[in-house]
């Protein structure tokens, strides 16, 4: 282990509540495993962490990368203070960006978290920045309200699906592995994200109580939908959704405030991973969620080798 992510583990078992989900220790570990990983850090000639930006890496064409790892919506810097104190990101972000530009890399592509409204450091060293978008409730503390703020297409046979199925709070992992690759099978395509990683994370999330797996059953056992959602103190993000071939209408949405209302004591947030995809966006824009942007922020050199890293 490098001496960078002995030190970031430690900090995380410290301090972990500020670090966010995607860009702990233990997640890094969980999606990056079979890869590479490490982290680079911003030090006070004291010892003390002002920043980290861990990241995924490895080598294509013998070119070397930085990647988004599959199942993480947002990686980059993290700032050990306010999100508001400019004079510390400008210097910390910039002590990064540093360290960054001294590996080499030839391919770069890191999506930051919502809470990063400054590239600024990276844009002086020749990045680029793509604004992207997901869906949020800010607060998850009143759930029924925001289910009554919904669109009427969301609040659609409630009662039906109520009668038909009932809530598995203990759907295991492999089930739901399986059942999330027959749901891509079945739409004519395929389920891009590897049986074991789905095993991996969903394993590791439940057993730090940072994730919530549950599914609906029709009264004769059938899986007819699966959820999976990782949380932390701060925000819980749906990461994999699958539903079953005689699913009744709006199956899906039922679960979601089902699981959300078991959320609500345990987060303060909640992100739907939105997509950029129309259909995908128009799903989640019906919850009646904020839209909510985020940086994609990308470095090709030569700028061809975006083709050979589609973003």
């Amino acid at each position: 282990m490098s001496s960078n992510k002995e030190k970031y583990r430690l900090l995380c078992e410290t301090e972990g509540s500020r670090i966010p989900l995607f860009q702990q220790y233990w997640w890094m570990e969980t999606v990056c495993r079979g890869k590479q990983w490490d982290v680079l850090l911003a030090e006070r000639k004291d010892g003390a962490v002002e920043g980290a930006l861990p990241y995924l890496y490895g080598s294509k064409y013998g070119i070397r990368y930085i990647l988004q790892p599959e199942l993480t919506q947002f990686s980059g810097p993290w700032y050990n203070a306010d999100d508001d104190d400019l004079d510390f990101q400008m210097r910390v972000g910039g002590d990064l960006v540093a360290q960054l530009e001294a590996l080499g890399i030839r391919a770069y592509i890191q999506h930051f978290s919502p809470s990063i409204t400054n590239w600024l450091p990276f844009y002086w060293k020749g990045y680029r920045q793509t604004t992207r978008y997901t869906y949020r409730f800010p607060s998850l503390a009143n759930p029924d309200e925001l289910f009554r703020k919904a669109s009427r297409v969301r609040r659609r046979h409630m009662d039906e699906v109520a009668a038909a199925c009932t809530v598995d709070t203990g759907l295991s992992p492999e089930e739901f592995a399986v059942f999330h690759k027959d749901y891509y099978l079945r739409r004519g395509g395929h389920d891009f994200t590897p049986q074991g990683l789905i095993l991996n994370v969903c394993h590791a999330a439940l057993a730090r109580q940072q994730g919530v797996l549950w599914g609906l059953r029709s009264h004769d056992d059938r899986l007819q939908a699966g959820w999976f959602v990782a949380y932390d103190d701060n925000c819980g993000y749906s990461l994999l959704l699958a539903i079953g071939p005689d699913a009744p209408p709006n199956a899906m949405t039922y679960l979601m405030w089902q699981v959300l209302r078991h959320l609500s004591p345990l987060t303060r947030a909640f992100d739907f991973e939105g997509s950029m995809e129309p259909g995908t966006e128009l799903f989640y824009r019906t919850f009646s969620t904020v839209q909510t942007p985020f940086f994609e922020v990308t470095k090709f050199r030569p700028g061809l080798l975006r083709m050979a890293f589609p973003v």
